[in-house]
């Protein structure tokens, strides 16, 4: 009988883990996939034992929060990056465009006009995942699924780079259906980032083609 103990791996390590099973399966390669570790609400004391086991993806909701807890972060990790995934009030762009690495939740004709004006005056490109209303619901940010190609075309001709599309889908459903439509609507509009799937869905997202998954509680657990 084998008394050695056994290593507990870190929640870092699991999801990695997880990942890398999950696209065996999927026949994809592993460096397609970005973990976000979704970061809104934890302090440095949580962030930074991430930062030192190696992970620099990070991802936060509201501009006001990151940019009271990532310069201090940055200076000892200047090399890790920040994606807002939460929705973005149109006079937070320039703050958002000279913070963000990249951003999550482009939705709408008047957030897309005030993050062009911001590129264009701080003379930085962040990719745009474009959110998608992918159930359709009245209560949730999101571009209409009629409206997407139009949407799609005015942020290229505005001259913001467009990274792919992202969705929310609807809580308490199988997300799986809503996961291929995204990557479906993606297929369609020429699209080939997909900024989809959480803790408790990620592997299905990936199997359906997610390149961005943003997992938060399986990483840093409940929020109290």
């Amino acid at each position: 009988m084998d008394n050695t103990p056994k290593s507990s791996a870190s929640p870092l390590e699991t999801v990695n883990a997880e990942i890398a099973k999950t696209a065996r399966i999927a026949r994809r390669d592993t460096d397609d996939i970005t973990l976000i570790a979704v970061s809104k609400t934890q302090g440095p004391d949580k962030i930074s034992p991430l930062l030192a086991e190696g992970h620099r993806v990070f991802g936060e909701n509201r501009v006001q929060e990151a940019q009271e807890k990532w310069p201090a972060l940055k200076q000892d990790y200047p090399d890790a990056q920040l994606h807002l995934i939460g929705q973005l009030q149109s006079n937070k762009a320039e703050d958002a465009v000279e913070l963000f690495d990249c951003i999550h939740s482009l939705d709408r004709p008047s957030l897309l006009k005030a993050l062009a004006k911001a590129m264009d005056k701080t003379g930085k490109r962040v990719p745009c995942f474009i959110q998608v209303n992918i159930g359709d619901e009245d209560q949730k940010g999101g571009c209409p699924i009629g409206e997407l190609p139009a949407f799609i075309e005015q942020a290229r001709s505005a001259g913001v780079p467009v990274a792919g599309l992202m969705c929310i889908p609807p809580a308490g459903i199988e997300p799986a259906p809503f996961f291929a439509f995204l990557a479906k609507l993606a297929e369609d509009n020429g699209l080939e980032g997909l900024s989809m799937g959480m803790s408790s869905d990620y592997p299905v997202a990936i199997m359906l083609g997610a390149t961005h998954i943003r997992v938060g509680t399986a990483l840093f657990g409940e929020r109290g």
